[in-house]
Formats: structure tokens, C-alpha cells, sequence
């Protein structure tokens, strides 16, 4: 028997702290920076985003996402046998005990299920979705939650409005299981470490303090050019392996980082933009987080309905691109 992955439920969550540009402004203004709604969303999209709570961490908004996604599932959590979290704002700066374990504690999970991390910043997720489903194709796993969670609001630098305006916190998740049916039809994993400087925190621990910057770096011009380019070919790459032409997705499910990225997208696979799932709106840039918010976000409004053939693909930091395509 050939053994394929499916989702069975998705879910997400974002923190009840609702920051609007208008908000963002005059937070910037007590530090003496100006900028203005129209330049923010001009140049991005973005009219919000939320923010954690003090104290809240990527594992707690994790698992809020998580329970939505196994409950859609309608199986028990111990039959989840593997848990995969990509994320870049870990909850502990030392990368372990990894954020996965920490969230299958507090699923009250005890059955042995292994769990780890996955870093590759905003393709993260889709990372995650390629090994889950390698590795339930493989035999080795039949159930596995796959959890993209961020708090980018706590490695903002906010006398920096190039970048402290995009990022947001969220969480988004998935369970992937073992099905004679096919549900993932063709994944692609890419990255060129030459590009590593243009999207970082160029800070190291060292000693129990930080060495460089803690603050996210970002050169948005060179990000903007090579996201363009690579997030075509990739989605050509996965498309070609599932012996299918642009025509055959329902909705494209880009990384929610740009809206002029986003278009671009489409327009280079003659999508309409009716089919792009939108939500760097209302979420801003949520790393690792963005595909699977807006995957659910259309789950749970009817969009995404079964049958639907659906492309996710991001790029990140490192540099890192990606696409999943998957019927549901």
C-alpha cells in the first residue's frame, strides 16, 4: 500500500493585543521617529498586527493553535506520535529544551511522541510540512501536529521603522496523517546561505550575554528582489512534481511578509488575486506563523473547501524558500 499525508485540521490563534499603524505611530513618536498609515501600508499592506502579552511565549500561543487543529482532527492528542514547531523566537534562548517539547507538556501529551524544532525563520512551516510528510510517507510516523509560532514583537528594534512595522506574533498549526489517498502532491525545500546577511539577528550569546545585536536586521530591497524569483520557480518546482499546470490551484497560500510580493506571485502564475488567501492585512508579517494563520483562516470561513487543490510557499531569513502543494 502507498501511504500519502493528509490534513485533517488546522487551527490558529493571535494574541488579544491588537497594535493598528495608528497605534505603531504613536509608540514611534515617544522615540522620536515619524511615519505615517499611508507609508506603512503602502509599502507593505500591513494595517495591524498583534502582540504577545508579557510573559505570553511562543509555546503558549503554539498550543492554543494546536488544540483548534487537533480538535478539527477529531483525534485524541496521544495519537499524535510526532510534534513539529518551526519557529525563530524560541522559548529559550539557547534553542532546548526545544519549544516542540515544551508544547507537548503542555498538551499534557505522555505518550513518548517524538518532538523537535524546526529554524528556517519564515519558511519554517513549510520546512515542517516537507519533513512531516517524508516522514509519514516513510512509515515512521501516522500522525503529526505541525505548529509555526512566533513573538517577533520581542526582537523588534523600535527606532527602526523599516522593520518594526512589518513583523507580528501568532501561531498557526496542522495535523498531517497517514492516508491511501493522496493529500500532499509534491513538496520543495531550498536555501542559499551566500544571501544569510541580508535577513538575520546578528547577535550571538556568549558567555550569558549577548554578543552583536539582538535585533532583527533586515535589507528589505534585496529581500523584496530575491523573493520575487525564487517564490516563482519554487512554485513551478512543485507543480511540475505533481504533473500540474498553474491552472490547477484553487488558492495560493503565499507567506504573508509583502502585498506587492504576494501580487507579484500570483501575477507570474496567472492566478487572479481572487484566489490568494490575504492576511498581512490585519496579521503583518508573523514568520512562521503566516502560512498556517491563513490557511485556517480560510479553513474555518469556507473557502478552502474539500477537493480544493492549495499552494503554500514562503521564503526566510538564511536565505530559505519552500512550497507544499496539497489537495484537501
Amino acid at each position: 500500500m502507498t501511504l500519502y499525508s493528509k490534513i485533517i485540521g488546522t487551527g490558529s490563534y493571535l494574541p488579544s493585543r491588537r497594535v493598528t499603524n495608528g497605534d505603531l505611530m504613536a509608540q514611534l513618536a515617544a522615540n522620536g521617529i515619524e511615519t505615517s498609515d499611508e507609508w506603512i501600508v503602502s509599502r507593505s499592506g500591513i494595517s495591524a498586527r498583534h502582540y504577545a502579552a508579557p510573559g505570553q511565549l511562543s509555546s503558549d500561543l503554539a498550543v492554543e493553535a494546536a488544540k483548534k487543529a487537533i480538535e478539527m482532527a477529531g483525534i485524541p492528542a496521544d495519537d499524535i506520535d510526532l510534534v513539529i514547531v518551526a519557529s525563530s523566537t524560541p522559548d529559550y534562548h539557547g534553542s532546548f529544551p526545544s519549544t516542540a517539547c515544551i508544547v507537548q507538556r503542555k498538551l499534557g501529551m505522555h505518550n513518548n511522541s517524538a518532538a523537535f524544532d524546526v529554524q528556517a525563520v519564515c519558511s519554517g512551516f513549510v520546512y515542517a510540512v516537507s519533513v512531516a510528510d517524508s516522514l509519514i510517507k516513510s512509515g515512521a510516523h501516522k500522525n503529526v501536529l505541525v505548529i509555526g509560532a512566533e513573538v517577533f514583537s520581542r526582537i523588534l528594534n523600535f527606532e527602526d521603522r523599516t522593520t518594526c512595522v512589518l513583523f507580528g506574533d501568532g501561531a498557526g498549526a496542522m495535523v498531517l496523517t497517514a492516508s491511501e489517498e493522496p493529500g500532499i502532491l509534491a513538496t520543495k525545500m531550498h536555501a542559499d546561505g551566500r544571501h544569510a546577511d541580508i535577513l538575520s539577528i546578528p547577535g550571538s550569546l556568549n558567555a550569558g550575554a549577548i554578543s552583536g545585536s539582538a535585533f532583527l536586521y533586515m535589507d528589505g530591497p534585496a529581500v523584496f528582489k530575491l523573493a520575487v524569483t525564487v517564490l516563482e520557480q519554487v512554485a513551478h518546482e512543485v507543480l511540475d512534481k505533481a504533473g500540474m499546470s498553474p491552472a490547477g490551484i484553487d488558492w495560493l497560500i503565499p507567506h504573508q511578509a509583502n502585498i506587492r510580493i504576494m501580487k507579484s506571485t500570483a501575477k507570474k502564475l496567472g492566478l487572479p488575486l481572487e484566489k490568494m488567501v490575504v492576511t498581512v492585512d490585519q496579521h503583518g508579517n508573523t514568520s512562521a506563523a503566516s502560512v498556517p494563520l491563513a490557511f485556517d483562516q480560510a479553513m474555518r470561513d469556507g473557502r478552502i473547501m474539500a477537493g480544493d487543490t492549495v499552494m503554500m510557499e514562503a521564503v526566510g531569513g538564511g536565505f530559505t524558500w519552500g512550497a507544499v502543494l496539497a489537495r484537501m
